[in-house]
């Protein structure tokens, strides 16, 4: 699979290109407590469910999966009947899962796996250089491009296959519950 960063230096940790959409569901549902962190993109990334806000709904029916928008997008989980998702800054949320006290927007604990998807790249790449150097998460990306400071990326696709391979992982996890 190709990465698409030829030129990428992220430092000496790089993100592991998931081989198929079963290793990535089985990475987020091995986690004890698993974060899917949307971003404010997330409505203008078209998938099989609709948009990303629609693909995030689908995940929040494993209810093991804890899901935080970022942004504005809140209100699009509001106007979509959902009140179960969080709601936090993308710099903010990275401060906090970086510190170890943290106990988790439940109060119940540290989250262990961390999935982020529909962020611009830079602001993903920035939060996830801070957490590949300060904490002990597990970070996943689900973005079409390769995310080089995530611990496993889907690396670079084309829009189609990439749809397919997030269909799949919801459908993985949404067996799961």
């Amino acid at each position: 699979m190709n990465t698409g960063q030829t030129a990428e230096i992220a430092g000496p940790k790089k993100a592991n290109v998931v081989p198929n959409p079963d290793v990535a569901a089985k990475l987020i549902s091995r986690a004890k407590r698993p974060l899917l962190v949307i971003g404010s993109e997330s409505t203008a990334v078209k998938t099989k469910d609709g948009d990303l806000v629609d693909t995030a709904i689908r995940v929040m029916r494993n209810e093991k999966i804890t899901v935080v928008a970022t942004g504005h997008l809140v209100g699009e989980f509001r106007r979509r009947g959902v009140t179960k998702a969080y709601s936090m800054g993308i710099f903010v949320l990275g401060k906090h899962l970086s510190d170890p006290d943290w106990r988790g927007f439940d109060g119940l604990g540290s989250y262990d796996a961390v999935v982020f998807a529909g962020f611009p790249y830079y602001m993903e790449w920035l939060v996830e250089s801070g957490l590949k150097n300060f904490s002990s998460l597990r970070t996943i990306s689900l973005e079409r491009s390769y995310q080089p400071n995530a611990e496993w990326s889907l690396g670079w696709m084309p829009e189609p296959d990439w749809k397919d391979t997030v269909d799949k992982i919801v459908s993985r996890l949404e067996e799961g519950k």
